[in-house]
């Protein structure tokens, strides 16, 4: 495990909406830099930027139109290199979003794909060899160029899918993933590695990690191809962190990749926790976590300490958590967060509770999404809230309109704000190893939905976590009494009587044993 990842908190930034240097209405390179300190101070030791590189923008940037070259209206290629600085100065790291499994249409690999003669971008793509042979099972671009054939796409059709081959062949058209077409692809997605890691960057967050090889149902093309990729950042770049959206850490970390999120979509039961219609974090004590705990404990077995499962508290493509728990649920949903194995991982404003906006006009491929990528709210000023000192029409997207907006001045000045509580529990988790990234974890049976319990140990130290997020104090067995109470949410403690332990309701406290 690369040691800075060890103790890393990140912080995650959606660039268009974070920090307006320049006054164009759109957050940048130099925005993020501006507010480096802030993020340090909230307690967050590293950062992910979702994608920067230049894009048409259909799909906010995951529609890379050149991987060497940071988008225009973020900056420059010396800006990157200045914010990996100035991270560093800090005690910083940065990941960046990489998008290997396919370009936009307009990327220039793309334009010479299409021809009719051959050349070196023939093979970069995924295509059929008949204009009327649309594959079952995949959606295609077809009509489009003088090209015979059909290009897939992977997910909007501006994103024809880059060829990593097929694992198991079943047309003639499809390729191996060892023919030359899909071996180039690969190299060149090693040389953008190694473009950016030799400029400072820290490392990255894989888009859509798992999808590469195709026809690949037990992902072995794919796990194959990325311990490719890990054997060559092991040379070359040992430090440099590798974090996958892949949804299943059994495959990825088997992979190579140090980190894997447990996501919206996929097996993990992460909806229960916090975005379904009875969140197991609502007052109201109708959900539930025992097939999460289930799913995560059988992912926790199989990767047998080989990386980290991170469990985020949100992103760019979810709605906020303030869409469905008020302001202390999600404080109990921060304990939690920041209570768990595997690097905590922040969507920016969650720290302060933005709002998710519903029915914004979509933007660049937001559709749902968009009401969860608005501007940051850093202060009470007008009218951007010190996002920026462009006219309001000129936003990348409209603010919250509501007059009780949160925003960091105010937040940080209020002692039991949401974003005060965030700072106080990581600090409590920098300033014991069990509760950090690599601690164990024990889930206590209590034979009921709620109260969450559960043990981190790392070394001599174990501390218990009990997080009951409903409203009714419940009467359940624990493993031992505590030695001292390191966290109890608004005072709230557990009370021992032998082995009986009185968890009082929306509480949640980090108990050290024995």
């Amino acid at each position: 495990m690369t040691q800075w990842l060890k103790n890393a908190i990140f912080y995650e930034i959606y660039p268009q909406s974070f920090m307006d240097a320049n006054d164009d209405g759109i957050g940048d390179l130099q925005g993020i830099i501006s507010k480096l300190d802030y993020i340090r101070e909230l307690g967050c030791n590293a950062i992910w930027i979702n994608p920067c590189f230049d894009s048409p923008f259909m799909d906010a940037g995951y529609d890379v139109a050149d991987y060497y070259k940071i988008a225009p209206r973020y900056g420059t290629n010396e800006d990157a290199r200045q914010l990996f600085d100035e991270a560093h100065k800090r005690g910083m790291h940065v990941l960046l979003d990489l998008v290997p499994g396919h370009t936009s249409h307009l990327h220039p690999w793309f334009l010479e794909s299409m021809k009719a003669e051959r050349n070196e971008y023939t093979d970069r793509y995924v295509w059929t060899d008949d204009i009327w042979n649309a594959p079952e099972g995949f959606a295609t671009l077809r009509g489009i160029s003088d090209r015979d054939g059909c290009a897939v796409t992977n997910f909007f059709s501006t994103q024809p899918a880059l060829n990593y081959g097929f694992y198991h062949i079943t047309e003639k058209w499809q390729q191996s993933p060892e023919d030359e077409g899909p071996r180039k692809t690969l190299e060149e997605v090693i040389h953008i590695i190694r473009f950016w890691l030799e400029m400072g960057c820290d490392g990255f967050r894989v888009d859509m990690a798992g999808s590469l090889v195709k026809n690949d149902p037990d992902s072995l093309g794919t796990i194959a191809l990325w311990q490719k990729v890990r054997a060559f950042l092991d040379r070359e770049f040992p430090d440099a962190a590798f974090v996958s959206e892949w949804g299943e850490p059994d495959k990825s970390l088997m992979g190579g990749f140090h980190m894997d999120f447990l996501l919206h979509f996929g097996p993990s039961h992460y909806n229960d926790l916090f975005r379904c219609e009875h969140p197991y974090f609502a007052r109201d004590g109708k959900g539930v976590v025992s097939d999460f705990v289930k799913k995560y404990v059988e992912n926790y077995t199989k990767t047998d300490g080989r990386g980290l499962i991170c469990i985020p508290s949100g992103n760019h493509d979810m709605n906020r958590l303030s869409f469905q728990l008020d302001e202390e649920e999600r404080k109990l949903a921060f304990a939690f967060l920041l209570s768990m194995p595997g690097a905590p991982f922040l969507y920016y404003g969650d720290e302060i509770g933005m709002n998710y906006l519903k029915d914004l006009k979509s933007l660049e491929g937001g559709y749902s999404r968009t009401g969860s990528r608005t501007p940051m709210q850093w202060d009470n000023s007008q009218p951007n809230a010190g996002f920026s000192r462009a006219e309001a029409s000129k936003l990348y997207l409209p603010q919250d309109p509501r007059e009780d907006r949160p925003a960091v001045s105010t937040e940080l000045q209020r002692e039991d704000s949401l974003l005060n509580e965030i700072r106080k529990l990581i600090g409590i988790r920098q300033s014991h190893i069990a509760l950090q990234n690599e601690g164990a974890i024990r889930f206590v049976d209590t034979g009921r939905e709620y109260p969450l319990a559960y043990v981190r140990s790392a070394g001599e130290e174990r501390i218990l976590a009990v997080i009951n997020p409903s409203e009714t104090e419940v009467s359940v067995k624990l493993p031992e009494e505590a030695v001292r109470c390191l966290y109890a949410y608004d005072g709230k403690e557990v009370t021992w009587d032998g082995d009986e332990a009185a968890v009082p309701g929306v509480s949640a406290g980090f108990y050290l044993l024995k």
